[in-house]
């Protein structure tokens, strides 16, 4: 009984996983409404570019504009509400200008 459990477990195994599936719409969207925050503003630009600039092209990638977005997202969102408001972004804003 073990046997043919571990022959078909070695089988399925043994077969090429199925390829990446291609980046949704969706998440395309995602990606440049990330990049778009960047190009927008200097200073966060800068400051993405500084920390998030994995291949240091100078140029952000949209896998680069996500994990900044991501981490700019987490340090401006005071109230931890999952939004940013304006007086949220203004401050993390200036938080980055005075620090970096």
């Amino acid at each position: 009984m073990v046997v043919p459990l571990l022959i078909s477990l070695a089988a399925a195994a043994a077969q090429p996983a199925p390829p990446a599936a291609p980046a949704t719409p969706a998440s395309a969207s995602v990606a440049s409404q990330a990049k778009m925050i960047f190009e927008k503003d200097w200073v966060l630009m800068n400051w993405a570019l500084k920390f998030y600039d994995a291949d240091r092209d100078i140029l952000l990638e949209p896998n680069e504009a996500q994990s900044a977005a991501s981490a700019f997202r987490d340090m401006a969102d005071a109230n931890h509400d999952g939004r940013v408001t304006t007086d949220e972004y203004s401050s993390a804003r200036a938080f980055i200008l005075a620090r970096y």
